[in-house]
């Protein structure tokens, strides 16, 4: 199961292909229609690699890739380049056309987005901010729990934090996307043995409150058909905003 995040915000700029292949910017009325594009274009321009029109992160950090709002006619040509030959990538979004026929739609993940923006932030006492030391075991506990994609550099995204009984990590969230103005939060997942105490919850919150001290706004993501978190998720003050689509496509072979 694929989870991710998001809300609605402010204006921020988009770049498309106009004839005789000019790059113009254009705006687009919230970060959070197009979460991934507003991050790699914007906060997380570093993590970004590009091909033609479309962005993804560094295949060791997050398996997302990006278009933008508007692709042309060549968005599958742009793909295929930044991919590679026979390699998978995730879709934030709709592309707008479908694949091409040598291509192989690995999953289509019908998701929702979420708006933070009256969630209360609450620190947690128990809570330790993970850091690249902690890696392995934060690899080991999504390995156990499957709350959606987290490799080896995601951590370099944004803030982790933990809670640990006896000294083992049992549950952790924390920061992905960053549109401006807005942070995702993901990785929410509990050790089964450890489920039901509300740490969960409580991590949510503490990643909040995290970024209002920055002065943004936390959003996530959930699969559509997780409606246990999507309750959670409502009880802890976020509403839905919008439905979003995560799309694994596995590039033709040379």
């Amino acid at each position: 199961m694929w989870e991710v995040v998001a809300g609605s915000g402010s204006e921020h700029a988009l770049w498309t292909r106009h004839p005789g292949s000019e790059w113009q910017a254009r705006m687009s009325t919230s970060p959070l229609e197009n979460p991934a594009w507003a991050a790699l274009s914007g906060p997380h321009a570093s993590f970004a690699e590009q091909k033609g029109q479309v962005l993804r992160y560094p295949v060791d950090v997050s398996p997302f890739l990006a278009v933008p709002d508007q692709p042309d006619e060549h968005v599958w040509h742009d793909i295929a380049d930044l991919v590679g030959p026979g390699a998978s990538t995730v879709v934030v979004g709709r592309v707008g056309t479908p694949p091409p026929a040598d291509w192989t739609v690995e999953a289509e993940i019908a998701g929702v987005q979420m708006d933070g923006s009256a969630a209360p932030a609450v620190a947690d006492p128990e809570a330790v901010r993970l850091t690249e030391a902690d890696v392995p075991e934060m690899l080991d506990l999504v390995s156990r729990t499957q709350p959606g994609p987290f490799l080896p550099r995601t951590i370099a995204l944004g803030a982790y934090l933990g809670i640990r009984r006896e000294g083992v990590l049992v549950a952790m969230a924390g920061e992905r996307m960053h549109p401006p103005g807005w942070t995702e939060i993901s990785a929410v997942c509990t050790d089964p043995a450890f489920q039901g105490q509300g740490l969960a919850a409580r991590l949510v919150l503490a990643v909040a409150a995290g970024i209002r001290e920055r002065g943004e706004r936390p959003f996530l993501h959930a699969a559509g058909t997780n409606t246990g978190a999507i309750r959670l998720y409502e009880k802890l003050g976020f509403r839905l905003t919008r439905e979003m689509q995560f799309g694994a496509y596995r590039a033709p072979s040379l």
